[in-house]
């Protein structure tokens, strides 16, 4: 993960708003003997007395959940819009092109879940992703017993205690204005992801480039 200070996002909310938005994680750890495992599933976010906490769920007797019963140490990875950022539409093209990305990592130790506190992150899971809609057919409590009875046997619950949060919000921070202006005026052209990382780059022009003072890039790298 990069380290630059330009590139990291300060405020505690926007992070935790970035993950809400995509929730939809890669999660990744190993045997103890080394080898790697990762699968990609939805997670909640909590918060208890300042902490902050990860829950999902995996299918049980998975190469995954066998690795993380071994070794408990995992990373999630939650990933936002990205995009192409063309070295032509800089002020000094001379230099190397590069991705516009965000993304935030999570390090923390799976603890599993009992049944019944499986059964209570699952009513809150499909409830979230419901909308609220407890008339939903979907939302666990409306779910017919024989479904259940052959489902909750077959996957785990996990929480994770974020122990390390580190974050990559990589939005052409590092350029000059009129370099910045343009990106996010090719990216809007372009639409899609691109148009969302526009997006975002706007919300942080003022904050970038305040009115009346003079732009100063030497303590950026090129």
């Amino acid at each position: 993960m990069y380290h630059f200070s330009y590139f990291k996002e300060k405020d505690k909310q926007t992070i935790l708003n970035f993950i809400e938005e995509n929730p939809f994680a890669f999660m990744t750890g190993s045997y103890l003997s080394g080898g790697q495992v990762a699968t990609q599933i939805p997670l909640l976010l909590k918060e208890r007395n300042g902490e902050l906490f990860l829950q999902g769920h995996l299918m049980r007797n998975t190469d995954h959940h066998k690795a993380f019963i071994e070794n408990p140490n995992a990373l999630l990875v939650f990933t936002g819009p990205s995009c192409y950022v063309s070295a032509s539409w800089y002020s000094n093209p001379q230099i190397g092109s590069t991705w516009n990305y965000m993304s935030v990592h999570i390090g923390g130790k799976v603890n599993f879940m009992s049944n019944d506190e499986l059964i209570e992150f699952m009513r809150k899971l499909t409830l979230k992703f419901e909308k609220g809609n407890t008339q939903s057919l979907t939302f666990y409590d409306n779910l017919p017993d024989q479904f259940l009875n052959k489902m909750i046997p077959a996957i785990v619950g996990f929480e994770i205690k974020a122990d390390k949060i580190e974050n990559v919000f990589k939005l052409s921070q590092n350029r000059d204005e009129k370099s910045y202006n343009n990106i996010i005026s090719k990216l809007e052209e372009q639409g899609g992801s691109s148009a969302l990382i526009a997006l975002e780059m706007r919300k942080r022009k003022v904050e970038l480039f305040p009115p009346g003072v003079e732009w100063d890039g030497s303590k950026f790298d090129s």
